[in-house]
């Protein structure tokens, strides 16, 4: 590594003369090129959290600078958090108020940002202007926000009675704000979950947010802080938590001998042991140095029902967002439309009828989660079907019909029995929901009603939302949240973007909480392909190789192979990896069917 640039940009400790220091483990930020960050890890699952952390020098300011190397100083001195900005505050005037601290709101800039520029100067003040690229925005929560754009900022500089030249208005006048590079951003922040509950009060939902590391000594408080500070301002109202209010640490976390100690002021002791526990052992399980904690209220230890005052942080299975996963390689079986038109489930690669005769024909299959009842399309999209139950010939029910011109998105089911499914048409969309044993109703409060919405699926902690919509003309996808107001209405929407690295997105499922496998097309690519998408709007990966001709859905599980429905040569076909644990495994199409459904 290597200092930027001869105003001090930055030096590494290697400069210094000193090895660059890697704190254990704490993984990198990343930060996307027009997405939305919601939850922390990327595909696969790994703990990037984990990965090293590079701590850089910050270079004090030099009597010698002019304007233009005093901005340049202080843009890379306040990338660094160690120090609570203490050098980049010697770029200031003596009055500034400029305190970002660890909770700072953040401008994401490409690492292409103009050179400082004086514009105006006299012999005792200067106004300087940078010029970037902005990706994003990082709120004080930790909320990170698409919204790509140009930007120009201004300093205002005024040589102080020494006679050096010092900074005297930021930006905005922000007392808070840091203007940092996606290269700063990815080496000083990092992404992760904090976990709260579904209106269930049962299933923990990932909050993903950006959290600036001082040290990793620190990054266990730091976590277990902001969980007690709440969900970002995107999920509050969607989510709750169990820590009452005004619950806060009363000491830092203590990790010893891979054991945490978490100890709360008394203002706990309201709270539901088992449920705080839920929400801190998935938190704290993305840290590999904590593999067991303590529970404490003012000093004493406290311990769940059921359990010993020692906990291992990967228990509470039973909260787990996507449920429960089966274990031991067994997975969901997946069901199909076979060659006749009629519900199958998929026994290896042959598909085998489980609903025949008055079933009558459909498309887009979906069963619920409880296998109790199934739902679809017809051929043409216009009609929603249901049928209950899922086996012999159970007659097809017509649930909704579209309006002239409209179409149907896949139905889609919540872990409680609720279909949801969008009407849409160009410019203009519904939000249809049909609670378990009542009338299908339109959500109150629908956020893409102006958009054409080509798939809508409900994540399984079914608080959060994917979809496929039109935006300036492309289809992009985006991710929402359902919030219940206390009159039973729904609020479905605050949809921010995950990615703009795919165009033309066809098809898309929830592989786990975390990552959606979608079909579509990279800027790169000339034909659809499958894509795993983290929804922290970290980089897509590509899944296999091979011809697939034309991929038309796409169905996805925890811990299950992903299935591609396509039509070639004239006919359907379910492809599969040959490997389904290596992403790079080549693809084969043995099942002679189509649109393949994961229950759920």
């Amino acid at each position: 590594m290597t200092a930027r640039g001869g105003a001090g940009r930055v030096r590494t400790i290697c400069r210094l003369a000193a090895a660059v220091l890697v704190l254990g483990a704490a993984g990198c930020a990343s930060v996307p090129s027009g997405g939305q960050v919601i939850t922390g890890k990327p595909a696969e699952r790994s703990e990037r959290v984990d990965d090293p952390y590079v701590r850089l020098i910050p270079v004090k300011p030099r009597p010698e600078w002019g304007p233009a190397q005093i901005v340049s100083g202080f843009l890379a001195a306040s990338a660094s958090f160690d120090d609570n900005h203490e050098v980049a505050k010697m770029y200031l005037s003596g009055q500034s108020s400029w305190n970002p601290g660890l909770r700072p709101s953040v401008t994401v800039l490409t690492s292409r940002i103009t050179a400082p520029q004086v514009v105006r100067s006299s012999t005792a003040k200067a106004t300087v202007k940078v010029v970037g690229e902005e990706l994003g925005t990082i709120t004080t929560d930790g909320q990170y926000t698409a919204s790509p754009k140009g930007l120009e900022a201004t300093f205002q500089l005024a040589k102080t009675p020494q006679g050096v030249w010092r900074i005297t208005g930021l930006p905005g006048d922000d007392k808070t704000g840091l203007l940092l590079s996606k290269d700063d951003v990815e080496r000083a922040l990092r992404t992760v979950n904090l976990f709260f509950f579904a209106p269930d009060r049962q299933t923990l939902v990932p909050n993903g947010i950006f959290l600036p590391v001082v040290n990793r000594q620190t990054l266990p408080t730091q976590l277990v802080q902001a969980l007690l500070d709440g969900p970002t301002s995107w999920l509050n109202g969607a989510v709750q938590t169990a820590f009452p209010a005004g619950t806060r640490l009363r000491h830092g976390v203590h990790v010893e001998k891979e054991v945490a100690t978490v100890d709360l002021s008394k203002e706990a002791r309201a709270g539901s042991v088992e449920q705080m526990s839920a929400q801190l052992s998935w938190t704290m399980r993305q840290l590999s140095e904590i593999k067991r904690w303590r529970l404490e209220i003012e000093g004493e230890a406290v311990t769940p029902e059921g359990m010993d005052a020692i906990q291992p942080v990967h228990a509470w299975e039973a909260n787990s967002p996507d449920g429960q996963v089966p274990q031991g390689g067994s997975h969901q079986n997946a069901y199909v439309v076979g060659t006749s038109g009629f519900l199958s489930a998929l026994q290896g690669d042959r598909p085998q009828t489980v609903v025949t005769g008055a079933a009558g024909r459909l498309s887009h299959p979906a069963v619920a989660p409880d296998y109790r009842e199934f739902a679809g399309l017809s051929n043409a999209a216009h009609q929603v079907l249901v049928a209950a139950p899922l086996n012999g010939a159970p007659p097809l029910r017509v649930l909704l019909t579209a309006h002239k011109g409209a179409h149907f998105t896949a139905p889609t089911w919540s872990r409680d029995g609720t279909l949801w499914v969008v009407e849409s048409k160009k410019d203009e969309s519904w939000l249809w929901v049909r609670p378990r044993g009542k009338p299908p109703v339109r959500a109150a409060h629908w956020g893409l009603g102006g958009r054409d919405v080509r798939a809508f699926r409900i994540a399984r902690d079914g608080v959060r939302a994917a979809v496929i919509a039109h935006i300036d003309g492309r289809p992009q996808v985006q991710v929402g949240r359902i919030a219940h107001a206390p009159d039973g209405s729904l609020d479905v929407g605050s949809f921010l973007p995950v990615s703009s690295e795919l165009q033309d997105a066809v098809d898309l499922a929830w592989r786990d909480y975390n990552t959606l496998a979608v079909l579509g097309r990279a800027k790169r690519d000339s034909q659809t392909l499958p894509f795993l998408m983290p929804i922290s709007g970290s980089a897509i990966t590509s899944l296999g190789v091979g011809s697939l001709g034309e991929p038309r859905t796409i169905a996805a599980a925890p811990g299950a192979p992903i299935l591609i429905g396509t039509r070639s040569s004239g006919k359907d076909q379910v492809c599969r990896q040959r490997a389904p644990s290596n992403s790079y495994s080549p693809w084969i199409c043995p099942t002679p069917a189509k649109d393949p459904n994961y229950p759920g």
